[in-house]
């Protein structure tokens, strides 16, 4: 098979990302337990801001080049955004853990679908919006408004999902113009500035243990974006994203395994109904593609 078109290598990549990610949000739930998210969220940033330049360094035209672009006010927004994102989400691992929030957030790809239409002009038939909707009974299932006592942190993965739909339909508009080293270049650089400015007020003393897994936590965050990246180089996203949704699966066997948390009926219903609604979507969007 020629580059760009190795679907089986693709596949097995994106399983890959789903494992070396899933792993980075047990590691986050364990900081994010133990220090400030802040802390957490900036010393990543640190060495993935550091991780994008040196992969910028290297191409033609070096960081000048990857740093060029004709929307900087949106392509700002969308480093700022996904900086917030991750500090929320990391709360929801320490408050909600592992299975309840990915299972909340799976939901994101449903929400791009929904706001494609107002925020990129893009055309949203009825077979999608039933899509959508029975994604969005599926979130219910999950949170049980009006079961018992309903708790407010469950709203926390719920805002992460926004905030990661809004920040993947910026990413698809700055698309237009400007080229994935250029978009990756400034999610890294103005993340980890951002980051910085808020999390050094933060500063907390770590033990040398947690020393260690901070410095896997921020191996693995490289490490999974760069085998994200050759993914999307030798594969359709099409084709690979529906395998993204095993990081759901490997990311709540770890939350059950090493942080003791339980897979409830309900979270199950409801990530089935999410995940299915998703792949029908993607599945749609690979029909009139």
């Amino acid at each position: 098979m020629s580059a760009g078109n190795n679907t089986r290598l693709g596949i097995a990549l994106m399983v890959a990302v789903s494992v070396v990610f899933a792993a980075q949000d047990g590691i986050s739930r364990h900081l994010a337990g133990e220090y400030n998210v802040f802390m957490v969220v900036m010393i990543r940033y640190w060495f993935f801001a550091a991780f994008v330049i040196a992969i910028a360094a290297r191409k033609a035209g070096g960081m000048m080049q990857a740093a060029q672009t004709t929307r900087p006010v949106i392509q700002g927004l969308r480093g700022l955004l996904l900086a917030a994102e991750i500090c929320v989400m990391v709360t929801a691992f320490t408050v909600l853990g592992l299975v309840e929030s990915h299972a909340v957030f799976a939901a994101y790809p449903l929400l791009v679908a929904a706001l494609s239409g107002p925020v990129l002009g893009e055309s949203v038939g009825w077979r999608r919006w039933m899509a959508i909707g029975a994604g969005f009974v599926g979130v219910l299932f999950i949170l049980r408004p009006g079961l018992g006592v309903f708790d407010p942190a469950a709203i926390i993965p719920v805002v992460s999902a926004i905030m990661f739909a809004m920040y993947g339909l910026l990413t698809r508009f700055v698309a237009r113009t400007d080229s994935t080293a250029t978009s990756f270049f400034w999610t890294g650089t103005m993340g980890a500035a951002a980051m910085t400015c808020v999390g050094v007020w933060f500063w907390e003393p770590m033990s040398a243990p947690d020393w260690v897994w901070m410095g896997t936590l921020c191996l693995t965050g490289a490490t999974g974006h760069w085998l994200l990246i050759r993914c999307y180089e030798v594969a359709e996203a099409s084709a690979v994203q529906p395998f993204a949704y095993l990081q759901m699966v490997f990311a709540a066997a770890v939350g059950i395994a090493l942080f003791g948390e339980a897979l409830h009926w309900n979270v199950a219903i409801g990530a089935a109904i999410i995940v299915a609604a998703g792949l029908f979507t993607l599945w749609r969007e690979r029909q009139q593609g």
